[in-house]
Formats: structure tokens, C-alpha cells, sequence
């Protein structure tokens, strides 16, 4: 049962709090520790509290998740997780993590509990709206990107990174649902409600839209934002970024990928390499330049 509840915290997925650390990174803090310290505190909350949500979510949507060709096998719909356990597992990682949000910092407790309150609203409604399912989602990746800037005093992160954040989560989000319509196919709806008001020409398009500007609106970042190197080596980190882009919409629409954007991180070596040549060449901008 331990395996189970664990499994359905969906550590996995913890991947994507790593956006909590964005400003100790862009504002050249890595080398304070106690900047580090609470940063990687509030990372840690940030991935109780979204397991939570997890937890909440399968509850729900335990009765769906059963007629799925992959999410039947969670371990509530399967019914190797009671519900009463993963309900008390639920409320009790919330009634320890808020508090010592608060604790950290007043501003990211409030930010925690919002974000929490944002995906509660997401899991019983909203994940039900076409278009706003995706923005929510979105939404999650900024309040983040905002938690970390709240746990330290900074000097030179640039709101053009909230802008970025943002797209890069909808362009995510919209090749998960591409990938979830091209899986499911004629029987998407019956899966996921929200499904039914996407088709694979409108995904397309949006992820058109987005994915280019979020290339464009990382691009001026490289060289508009202040407090980054003059010489503009910033803008070497471009391709690094369009490659990650690149590689993500070849996974969607030639792999059939993407249904599981964190099972694609931890396991496409491309992609990874993308990642991690990115995250070198900022580091070396901002440490070693």
C-alpha cells in the first residue's frame, strides 16, 4: 500500500517544480546558500503539495481513469490505494505543507495556498473547459516561477522569464492534449470530457502560435532584459532552446509521444541533451563569463 501511495504522488511528475529554483538561478544566487537553502525548501513543499493535487485528481477522476488504456493501471483506479487512505494521505500532506509555507515566507504561503486552491478548482471543474484547462495548467507553472522569486531578495530577475514560463507551458500543454486525442481517437471524449471540444487542426495550430513565440519571446529575454552580460552572450542559449522545441514537436506529431511530457524528459536523450547543454550555457553565462 506504501508502493501505491508513493506511486500515486507521481514523484515523476516532481520534475516540473524545478521552475520554483528559476530565480535563484537568473538572479545569479547560487552562490548564496541560504537563497540556495530556501529555495530548495520551497521546491520540496511545492512537490508535497502538488502530490496532493495528484492525489485529489485520481480520487475524482478514479471511475474515468478506469475505462483508459494506461491510466486504468493507477493505483486508485485499480483499486490497489484505498480511497479512504489516499484521502487522509491527501488532507494530511495539505495540513503540514500550508503551514510551513507560511512559516518560510507569508508571500509564498499565500502563493502555496493559492496555487493549491487554483488546481483544487482545475481537478472539480475547470479541467473540463477547452482552452482554459490548458491555461490553468500554465497558470501552475507561474505561480512557481513566482514562489521561488518570493523566497529571496532579487536584484536582476526579469519578468520576461513569467512571459516565457508561460509559453513554454502552453506549448506543453497542448501537445499533451494532441497526444492524448491521437491515443484515444474516436473514444476521447469518453476518457476526457475536455477533448471533445479540441481537434488535432486546432491543436496544431495552437501549438503553431505558441511554440514560436515562445522562441521569439526568449530571444528578446537573451537581449533585452537588464543586469545580463553587455557582450549579449546570452543569445548563445537560442538554439539550445528552439532544438528542445524542435525535438518536443517531432515526439508529438511524428513519435505520437507526449501524452506524458515528464516520461519524455526523463527518458529522450535528445531532448535531455538539449536540456542540459542549455542549462550549462546559462551557467557559464552568468558564473563564468
Amino acid at each position: 500500500m506504501l508502493s501505491a501511495l508513493i506511486k500515486s504522488m507521481r514523484p515523476r511528475q516532481w520534475s516540473k517544480n524545478v521552475f520554483v529554483l528559476a530565480a535563484v538561478v537568473f538572479d545569479k544566487k547560487l552562490l548564496n546558500p541560504e537563497a540556495v537553502g530556501k529555495s530548495l525548501a520551497g521546491m520540496v513543499l511545492f512537490c508535497l503539495l502538488s502530490s496532493s493535487v495528484y492525489l485529489i485528481n485520481d480520487i475524482l477522476d478514479a471511475e474515468a481513469d478506469r475505462n483508459h488504456p494506461q491510466k486504468r493501471n493507477r493505483p486508485i483506479a485499480s483499486g490497489k490505494l484505498p480511497v479512504p487512505v489516499a484521502a487522509a494521505a491527501a488532507v494530511g500532506i495539505i495540513l503540514i505543507t500550508i503551514p510551513v509555507s507560511f512559516l518560510l515566507s507569508t508571500l509564498f504561503g499565500w502563493i502555496a495556498l493559492i496555487y493549491f486552491l487554483v488546481n483544487l478548482a482545475y481537478s472539480t471543474r475547470l479541467k473540463h473547459i477547452p482552452l482554459i484547462d490548458v491555461l490553468i495548467i500554465a497558470a501552475g507553472f507561474v505561480l512557481r516561477v513566482a514562489a521561488g522569486v518570493s523566497l529571496i531578495e532579487v536584484e536582476r530577475f526579469s519578468p520576461w522569464l513569467y512571459v516565457v514560463t508561460t509559453l513554454l507551458a502552453l506549448y506543453i500543454g497542448f501537445g499533451k492534449r494532441r497526444a492524448e486525442l491521437t491515443l484515444l481517437q474516436n473514444d476521447a471524449n469518453n476518457h476526457r470530457r475536455v477533448l471533445d471540444g479540441y481537434n488535432l487542426a486546432l491543436l496544431d495550430q495552437l501549438i503553431t502560435i505558441v511554440s514560436g513565440t515562445t522562441i521569439v519571446a526568449y530571444s528578446l529575454y537573451t537581449f533585452s532584459a537588464p543586469n545580463l552580460p553587455d557582450n549579449h552572450s546570452m543569445m548563445l542559449t537560442i538554439p539550445f532552446v528552439i532544438y528542445g522545441i524542435f525535438r518536443y514537436l517531432y515526439l508529438i506529431q511524428v513519435e505520437q509521444a507526449g501524452g506524458a511530457p515528464e516520461d519524455i524528459v526523463l527518458t529522450d536523450k535528445p531532448l535531455q541533451a538539449a536540456i542540459l547543454l542549455w542549462g550549462f550555457s546559462v551557467l557559464f553565462v552568468f558564473y563564468l563569463n
